[in-house]
């Protein structure tokens, strides 16, 4: 091939081309990359992905919580001296409080007076009442030291014996109930974050068939000519996942945003009743460290999800085009 240069002379420019510039060498990818269809896949990646964070953060938070009761209240023996007839009640008390301090691995016995005792009742019995007419039991809280493990047959039957009508409790079965709840709260969370990614597999399969129906041309185009479905099916999973990717970092940056400031939060409203009712179940209403980094490992995971689920889909819709 020859052409004339600028004095008319042929110049022969035997297998030579002109280099093209990179952007005429592809104008365009083949999915576009700014699309209604795109724009609706972010929003819903963002949505579930700020959903899922906020059961999992829920789920955390309630299971850091609950493990704290329990540490507490197992390292507790709450000891209950009723009154009896023909006994002196005060010193049946201070028997036991003399017992309980030369137990082995009990750290700290404190008594309650007749008067605090009197004023864990006024919840149910209200104020202004007489407690010298009631048979209020006297209570006595023992801590014991952390790593020690009781025999509570054998306290049981020393206490009973320096005060028949005293009795021993060790919480073990409020700890049990508190661990089933705990469990049946990360269950609930599991399958609210299952029926999550079910929902978000559902919404990029019908987003995939979208894009895949607004490019069929082409794409029949590069199959036709030879192009393979892994090359094509390639380029939509690098654009899903870019889209998942987007909308996985929205909504997980959102959900961790929104607990970053929950401590904060939750102060404007301490000392209110629901306030204090949040900190009682929740404490600080705030994640640890570990939290977030669940939280971001999630959100990619839900954006792998999103490029998985379309890849799947692609190659069930190109084999229909074969």
């Amino acid at each position: 091939m020859s052409r004339p240069d600028e004095r008319g002379v042929l110049v022969d420019l035997g297998q030579e081309r002109p280099p093209l510039p990179a952007k005429a060498r592809n104008l365009s990818p083949i999915v576009p990359r700014a699309s209604i269809h795109g724009r609706a896949l972010v929003a819903v990646v963002a949505i579930m992905t700020f959903l899922a964070s906020m059961t999992t953060g829920a789920v955390l938070l309630v299971s850091a919580s609950a493990a704290e009761w329990q540490s507490e209240v197992a390292s507790e023996i709450t000891i209950q001296v009723r009154p009896q007839s023909g006994r002196d009640i005060e010193r049946d008390t201070a028997a036991v409080i003399e017992a309980m301090r030369a137990q082995a691995g009990i750290v700290e016995v404190k008594p309650f007076t007749k008067e605090e005792s009197g004023k864990l009742l006024e919840p149910w019995l209200g104020t202004g009442l007489s407690m010298d007419d009631l048979p209020v039991p006297r209570m006595i809280i023992a801590r014991v030291q952390p790593g020690t493990v009781l025999d509570l047959a054998a306290l049981r039957a020393r206490v009973t014996q320096v005060a028949p009508s005293a009795s021993v409790d060790d919480h073990r079965a409020w700890i049990e109930r508190m661990r089933s709840m705990t469990n049946a709260t990360v269950f609930a969370g599991i399958g609210i974050l299952a029926l999550v990614i079910v929902a978000t597999i559902i919404s990029v399969s019908f987003a995939t068939r979208g894009a895949m129906a607004a490019n069929r041309p082409i794409v029949e185009v590069l199959h036709f000519v030879g192009a393979g479905d892994r090359y094509i099916a390639n380029h939509f999973l690098r654009h899903f996942l870019r889209l998942g990717l987007e909308g996985g970092v929205i909504g997980g940056g959102v959900a961790m945003l929104l607990f970053g400031f929950s401590e904060s939060i939750a102060g404007w409203f301490s000392g209110t009743p629901v306030g204090d009712q949040f900190a009682a179940l929740l404490g600080t209403f705030s994640l640890r460290p570990s939290g977030y980094v669940v939280l971001a490992v999630q959100a990619v995971l839900i954006g792998a999800i999103t490029a998985v689920a379309s890849r799947q889909t692609l190659f069930a819709t190109l084999n229909d085009v074969d």
